[in-house]
């Protein structure tokens, strides 16, 4: 058994607005502390009609105001986007108005298109390269300070608010290797590296003052549903959506179809279903069977599911049905 937690993108579904996505996050991590879920993270994407946690940290505010005891926090932060600075005060004050229940996971990535990475004052290149040197920083900044340090974070000294390193390459699991730090593959849209990833991050792991062994947690889409037909049907918004990302067609969150003939071509069908071959979809024994096999493969310490589903009243009935399978560790 081990913890589940949520992946959680605020979507903004057609025929939505970005009030009621923001809304639905809050029923959703309501939902999650109800059913034993170890934690809901949010995660920062800009420039996409169908996602409204670009401003990330004020979400998570919003969602942990609503619950008493679920761990919340990003993943993960677009550490390159910000100044470690900005971070830092953006959780130390998370962390005074959420004591001990928030979590920060950082990436790399833009989370966006390059011009929308470069209006967000990023340096592209730069800000890749001094990701580490960030961390170190950000680290400093929401640790204890040094006698006579002149660069303060308030709020965010002594937050010490728990860092985990997100990746979906090699070079984030040597790098949370060499910090100490907890891993997060996303297997969720990225799978082909998972295994790799995973190996070299627990073979080369360096204990640090906050972890003393490795510790990873997997990523899955997720749609549970009471048949496997329902499931499958609802799955088609996520098949949609990356359809519509590699066309770079920025759209609302889609609608289910009853079938995705017409909507895809073979090509784009067979590149779909390779991205989201870990994806758990189904009625419970069906997705318990997927997950059993995945979760014997990867030895994860813990899995965090996505589950972008259309309909608000569908996706807390997954939120359910994935609590029914006797693999899932509650925290109540």
């Amino acid at each position: 058994m081990i913890p589940f937690s949520i992946l959680d993108l605020s979507p903004i579904g057609e025929g939505y607005s970005v009030r009621d996505a923001l809304d639905q996050s809050r029923q959703m991590a309501i939902k999650a502390e109800e059913q034993g879920y170890k934690r809901v993270w949010l995660a920062e994407h800009h420039g996409m009609p169908g996602i409204a946690s670009a401003a990330t940290s004020i979400v998570i505010g919003h969602v942990g105001a609503a619950t008493k005891k679920i761990r919340v926090g990003s993943g993960g932060v677009m550490l390159p986007n910000h100044s470690p600075l900005v971070i830092a005060e953006q959780f130390g004050t998370l962390e005074a108005l959420l004591p001990g229940r928030v979590d920060l996971g950082l990436g790399r990535a833009p989370g966006t298109d390059m011009r929308t990475a470069s209006a967000l004052r990023r340096n592209l290149d730069a800000g890749a390269e001094s990701f580490p040197h960030d961390i170190l920083e950000l680290q400093r900044l929401m640790g204890a300070p040094e006698p006579n340090q002149g660069l303060l974070a308030v709020p965010g000294m002594n937050a010490n608010v728990p860092i985990w390193l997100l990746g979906s390459s090699l070079y984030s699991a040597h790098l949370a290797a060499a910090l100490g730090l907890p891993y997060a593959f996303a297997s969720h849209f990225a799978p082909d590296m998972l295994m790799e990833a995973i190996a070299i991050y627990r073979e080369r792991f360096q204990p640090s003052l906050a972890y003393e062994k490795p510790y990873v947690m997997v990523g899955v889409m997720g749609v549970a549903a009471d048949t496997d037909a329902e499931a499958e049907r609802l799955f088609t918004s996520s098949q949609q959506q990356f359809v519509n990302l590699r066309k770079n067609a920025r759209t609302p969150f889609p609608k289910p179809v009853d079938s995705m003939d017409g909507i895809w071509t073979p090509m784009e069908k067979m590149t779909v279903e390779h991205t989201l071959r870990y994806a758990a979809v189904g009625s419970v024994p069906t997705v318990e069977a997927k997950l059993k096999d995945f979760l014997e493969e990867t030895q994860a310490d813990e899995l965090i599911i996505s589950m972008p589903i259309h309909d608000i009243d569908k996706r807390l009935r997954s939120v359910e049905l994935f609590a029914q399978l006797p693999m899932m560790e509650k925290v109540l």
